[in-house]
């Protein structure tokens, strides 16, 4: 089975914040991923001390909002795009807060 951006939302994220409760403190921030492809679409993941889930779908008021194609999204979690990389050529674009972007590598290792 291939990995796919609702996969890696959905099981990979989810799994590790449920396994990892310290994570909602220490990231503290609400995305929005708008994930572009074939197998693309928009989740949300709230990181707080009171709330810590993955949803499919839009959240209002983001602080961080994320847009990346659905196979570089893939290739960034396996290890093969470089984060830095994908943003400095346009695969990876941000609006929001850019700090809160660079924490996401918390939550987003394979």
């Amino acid at each position: 089975m291939s990995l796919t951006p609702k996969l890696i939302f959905e099981d990979k994220i989810a799994n590790r914040i449920k396994a990892d409760p310290s994570l909602g403190t220490d990231i503290n921030a609400t995305y929005l991923f708008n994930i572009t492809g074939d197998t693309g679409g928009t989740w949300s993941i709230a990181l707080n001390g009171q709330c810590q889930e993955v949803k499919t779908g839009s959240i209002e008021n983001p602080q961080c909002t994320i847009t990346i194609a659905d196979t570089d999204l893939v290739n960034l979690v396996q290890g093969t795009l470089n984060p830095q990389m994908a943003f400095m050529t346009g695969k990876l674009k941000v609006k929001g807060d850019l700090g809160l972007a660079l924490k996401l590598g918390k939550i987003l290792k394979a």
